[in-house]
């Protein structure tokens, strides 16, 4: 691939974390969530890869349309659902499932007179507290649902759980304990867990499960990396370095001078800035590795370049190889340098930055 920046996706680690999630909980199936461009690594490539998963998790109509008009044939679920009748319509001729969280859109569906053939989810809110019917609204919503769709396997139910990566699991107990009494009695598929809950979560394993992050080898799980469970990383960003420079004891670096040489340095210049979705948050010293080698930022994240003191690393030269994350740098590693979490690192990969399935 040519470019000075790219990022290369690799196959078999998606499918290999397909697997490990798959050992977590061998009694679901598995709704893949490929939203936001794959959590950055590509939508149509990521869900290609992924065939084998059972169904695909998306945020918009538009992923939806994108992944059928790719040949995605597998039932693809919209987490947001639909809000007025033209998306509706659309997404009744693609025959895309639809989460149903708020009277608008039961209303919706109700007006609807086209071809009955979605498959709805019923979200209930137990404690996220964003989108999903509260637990006294739950049976009125169910019983108008279940009049549109009467087959039991094409409504089922959904809730997503606020703290499943919190170690204790205190907080997941009570939207499991709000949850168990509004389905008592029905006979339905229900789907819980998201990567955190997969992982570490076992009494939110239900028929279906989501897993999002853990897909793509990363750890949802502050201070933990994606490998201390079994998962491999998909992404490597990498690009290149395109000048070498010397700068005196004292002078400044970078917009602002916030990095100052200790003494006479080496600095590599490589092609990676905010533009490409690196984060300026990144503070001086994060890493980045020429070669096999560990180089510290220096100074601030600019719109396209990045400097790095390599003034003990092995002679640099122009070309050479820089790794942002990836196999040999964790992108967690670098989410906790950036003081935030990995999903933003990954979803803020730009439209300039190439990907590469290999």
């Amino acid at each position: 691939m040519t470019g000075l920046i790219r990022a290369r996706v690799e196959r078999a680690a998606l499918q290999a974390n397909l697997r490990t999630i798959r050992a977590c909980a061998p009694a679901s199936r598995v709704m893949a969530v490929v939203k936001a461009n794959a959590y950055g690594h590509g939508l149509l490539s990521t869900a290609l890869a992924l065939a084998e998963a059972d169904a695909f998790a998306v945020a918009r109509l538009e992923e939806g349309v994108a992944l059928r008009e790719a040949g995605v044939r597998r039932p693809v679920v919209l987490l947001e659902g639909v809000l007025d009748a033209r998306q509706l319509a659309e997404a009744a001729r693609l025959e895309l499932d639809l989460v149903v969280h708020q009277e608008l859109q039961i209303a919706l569906l109700e007006a609807f007179r086209g071809p009955p053939r979605l498959a709805l989810w019923l979200k209930v809110d137990t404690g996220m507290n964003r989108l999903g019917f509260r637990p006294q609204e739950f049976r009125g919503a169910w019983q108008r649902l279940r009049r549109l769709q009467p087959e039991s396997s094409r409504l089922r139910v959904l809730t997503h759980l606020a703290g499943a990566d919190e170690e204790d699991g205190s907080y997941t107990a009570e939207q499991l304990g709000r949850l168990q009494p509004l389905i008592a009695g029905l006979d339905v598929e229900l789907s819980i867990a998201n990567s955190a809950g997969i992982l570490a979560q076992p009494q939110a394993l239900a028929a279906w499960v989501r897993p999002g992050l853990a897909l793509y080898g990363v750890s949802p799980f502050a201070g933990r990396l994606g490998s201390q469970f079994g998962l491999r990383a998909a992404m490597t960003l990498e690009s290149t370095v395109i000048a070498v420079r010397e700068v005196a004891a004292g002078e400044r670096v970078g917009y602002g001078g916030t990095w100052r040489a200790p003494r006479r340095s080496r600095l590599a210049i490589v092609a990676a800035g905010y533009g490409d979705g690196l984060l300026r948050s990144l503070p001086s010293g994060a890493p980045v590795l020429i070669g096999a080698r560990r180089a510290p930022l220096a100074g601030r994240v600019s719109m396209d370049m990045i400097a790095l003191d390599v003034t003990d690393l092995p002679p640099v030269s122009v070309g050479d190889r820089a790794e942002l994350w990836g196999t040999g740098l964790p992108v967690e590693e670098l989410a906790a340098a950036a003081r935030t979490i990995p999903y933003e690192l990954l979803c803020a990969v730009s439209q300039r930055v190439p990907i590469e399935l290999v």
